[in-house]
């Protein structure tokens, strides 16, 4: 999916856009244990209880894609025969109507779902979109399929602080606790995935708030599928591999130049409003790091190297291999943070001998605040 077709799909958890017309899921305690199911039709709740419940929902399509939002891929022999999806199949075609399909959803996720312990809510909803054809003139034409999807959040539920609230009554000010209080979602999944405005059964788009955690028990249970390596993790590889590919040759430029080029492609995708989310390719890389001063060898070596960590044809997220927003440079007692597009102010020298840090400051320099000269 790219950013326009979740936006698409966001749009939908709406109260006056949706067509869902029952809430589902289940209440687990710490220990594992189902204390209460919630089967509910939303239109019997409060506009403020609505809004509350699809609130949670649309948070489990938030965050960026690759990063937040990681794309699930089925194998063939998967769609055509297997388990896990002829579960999630099942459950999409039933639109929660099986009390028996969801129990077995909710098991499944049970006993392979780590909260620390904590209790947590499933919440899961079902709805059907009538795909709208937009024209070239950006007419409205009629719906070209019918797009059926189900929606899976996964929701700590937390005691509430100690407060003091007012009472009405005596007019005094008193001590209340409040009950348990669900938070935004820790994980969910939207399935199947809406690929070019269509049903793409072979996909399934998974959510995590923690783009350090790759939940790997959970997609092995609902999924089957390789784990996606978080973004997080994605990064430190990134990381590892420059420091042991060049080795003696990990120079302050060289890696300066390598993360500049990615920022550069990371402002031009954005400048573009192009949807698809920005990849580049094991070569691509490889170009970047020869671009920057590596050697012939030393960009072999690397790409090597990214086919092994990301495969063989894996597509890497700049977004997700250099923080577009700022450089840091850090040493043990100081850390300095630079935007890219202002880090050639910042260079390495060797000045009397020792190894420096030069910062140009002709435009000025203030020191708490307060504007100094030099």
């Amino acid at each position: 999916m790219n950013q326009k077709e979740l936006r698409e799909i966001r749009r939908r958890i709406r109260p006056e856009h949706n067509s869902i017309t029952h809430l589902y899921g289940c209440y687990v305690n710490g220990s594992g244990e189902i204390i209460s199911t919630l089967n509910e039709s939303l239109g019997l709740l409060t506009a403020e209880e609505q809004e509350k419940y699809l609130a949670l929902l649309k948070k489990s399509l938030s965050g960026a894609l690759g990063k937040n939002l990681l794309d699930i891929a089925f194998a063939t022999r998967q769609v055509l025969d297997s388990d896990e999806h002829r579960l999630l199949s099942a459950l999409r075609k039933s639109e929660g109507q099986d009390p028996a399909l969801l129990d077995q959803f909710y098991h499944a996720i049970i006993g392979h779902l780590d909260m620390d312990g904590g209790n947590y809510l499933i919440l899961l909803a079902f709805d059907s979109y009538d795909v709208p054809h937009y024209g070239k003139d950006g007419s409205i034409g009629d719906a070209g399929e019918v797009y059926k999807y189900m929606l899976c959040a996964v929701c700590p539920v937390e005691g509430g602080k100690s407060e003091l609230g007012y009472t009405p009554e005596d007019k005094r000010f008193h001590s209340a606790t409040a009950g348990q209080v669900v938070s935004p979602p820790e994980l969910g999944f939207l399935f199947p995935a809406f690929d070019d405005r269509a049903t793409n059964l072979y996909n399934a788009l998974f959510y995590s708030r923690d783009c350090k955690a790759d939940h790997a028990d959970f997609i092995d249970a609902v999924f089957r599928t390789e784990v996606p390596m978080p973004a997080q993790r994605q990064r430190e590889s990134f990381d590892g591999l420059l420091s042991d590919v060049l080795e003696q040759d990990c120079r302050f430029d060289l890696v300066q130049s390598v993360h500049e080029q990615l920022s550069d492609r990371i402002t031009l995708h954005k400048e573009s409003k192009d949807p698809e989310p920005l990849t580049v390719t094991v070569k691509e890389m490889g170009d970047i790091l020869e671009n920057s001063g590596a050697t012939a060898e030393e960009r072999q070596r690397f790409e090597q190297r990214c086919e092994e960590t990301f495969g063989k044809d894996a597509d890497l997220r700049p977004a997700n291999l250099s923080d577009p927003r700022r450089m840091e440079i850090q040493t043990p007692e100081v850390k300095i943070q630079v935007s890219p597009e202002h880090s050639m102010l910042v260079q390495a020298r060797i000045l009397d001998g020792k190894k420096v840090i030069v910062i140009d400051a002709s435009n000025g320099v203030e020191l708490n605040g307060v504007p100094v000269k030099i």
